[in-house]
């Protein structure tokens, strides 16, 4: 048969889970299916430890790449060619895969077979491949440790896998596979870098968004739709709770001291966030706090936040310092719709001097002033809901 070609994915982690391994390789298929709904490709399928993607004569194999690549729980994506067992046809097909890495200046062959039914051993197989490659590239140099390219050559049961080009993929886990949580979701850098980060992990993420409405526009919903957007590739977002949250924070600046105003903003947050997480079936909440890099973010003013709500708290920032997030911010897409000019309720009725290391008893005694309960439902009943395209999410009731 001619060479044909295919994207040859790695997944490293999955590797690892043992009697659960085939259900998270079913979910990583199921993402990679998504994700490719677009392009005229064969369904994934799996072959020894790896996965396999056959490209359309019509598809672009670097754009169908990068949208496996873009899939959690993808470690690598192998730009690759199939061929018959025939040491002539695949010496061609390897240096197919060279040509394909200009500019280089060193390569190598790496050679391996999973099948004893295949005469030649990897070895022999190596010294083959390696001389069909040096004919075709006499200017170069063959280099064993650290080449610039590696041409792998490996015999899978009836077929031989050639490739040396790759893309890098997001590693994690596949989405769906950690569950579901609630992460509360901002127009600022830090969030958007803490939900990637859960999704990464396998996490199906419901999205809620404080919006400052009506007491400020609703600038900050659009940038969070495109944060939403530039995310997407993962397909780990399900919903988006739109809530207007700017009066509620006009009455608790009326009814509070001023010093305590901006975590009782967000006992409630979490408050309306936990009872969304309740008819989500979402197991834990999500927020983008670095530890001390704002007020409400000290040890003593998490706690008195966290002891609003009854359920785990992830802070997958907490040890990262700013420019860190801002790195990762960059890489995703996001950093430039956050640092756009936004009307939202972080700054809205801020105190002059806002508490730093909360008294919980001073703070409960706040707290029970305010008619939190009347205020939770009511909040929850107006929020607005987007649903969004994610494999792993199914509304249960």
């Amino acid at each position: 048969m001619a060479s044909q070609r295919l994207c040859f994915i790695h997944y490293h982690e999955l590797g690892l889970k043992g009697r659960n391994r085939l259900a998270f390789e079913r979910a990583l298929m199921d993402n990679i299916d998504r994700n490719l709904a677009g392009y005229q490709v064969d369904k994934v399928r799996r072959i020894s430890g790896h996965l396999v993607v056959d490209i359309d004569d019509g598809d672009d194999i670097q754009a169908v790449a990068a949208a496996i690549a873009a899939t959690p729980g993808v470690a690598k994506v192998s730009l690759a060619w199939r061929c018959d067992r025939d040491i002539q046809e695949m010496g061609r097909t390897a240096c197919l895969a060279l040509a394909e890495c200009e500019p280089y200046q060193t390569f190598k062959a790496s050679c391996r077979r999973s099948n004893t039914d295949f005469p030649i051993d990897s070895m022999e197989l190596n010294q083959l491949m390696g001389e069909a490659l040096c004919a075709f590239a006499p200017n170069k140099q063959v280099k064993m440790k650290d080449p610039d390219v590696t041409v792998n050559v490996w015999v899978i049961q009836g077929s031989a896998y050639i490739f040396a080009r790759a893309l890098q993929g997001v590693g994690g886990l596949p989405v769906g596979t950690g569950g579901r949580v609630v992460t509360l979701l901002s127009a600022g850098i830090d969030s958007p870098v803490a939900t990637w980060r859960i999704v990464k992990r396998g996490a199906v993420a419901i999205c809620v968004h404080f919006s400052g409405r009506p007491q400020t526009s609703d600038s900050s919903e659009y940038l969070v739709r495109d944060i939403i957007d530039a995310l997407a590739p993962a397909g780990g977002i399900a919903r988006l709770y739109v809530i207007p949250f700017g009066d509620y924070q006009r009455a608790i600046a009326a009814r509070c001291p001023g010093k305590l105003r901006v975590i009782m903003y967000r006992r409630l947050m979490f408050a309306v966030a936990q009872r969304i997480a309740s008819i989500e079936e979402a197991k834990a909440l999500v927020t983008g706090e670095s530890l001390g890099q704002v007020a409400s973010q000290t040890l003593d003013n998490i706690w008195a936040t966290d002891d609003a709500v009854d359920m785990p708290v992830l802070r997958p920032l907490i040890g990262s310092d700013k420019q860190e997030i801002i790195r990762e911010a960059k890489a995703l897409g996001t950093y430039e719709i956050s640092i756009q000019n936004q009307s939202d309720c972080c700054t809205l009725f801020m105190p002059r001097n806002p508490e730093t290391h909360a008294d919980l008893r001073e703070v409960r005694e706040a707290w029970s002033q305010l008619p939190t309960d009347e205020w939770i439902e009511s909040i929850v009943q107006d929020a607005e809901i987007t649903v969004f395209d994610c494999l792993g999410y199914r509304m249960r009731h």
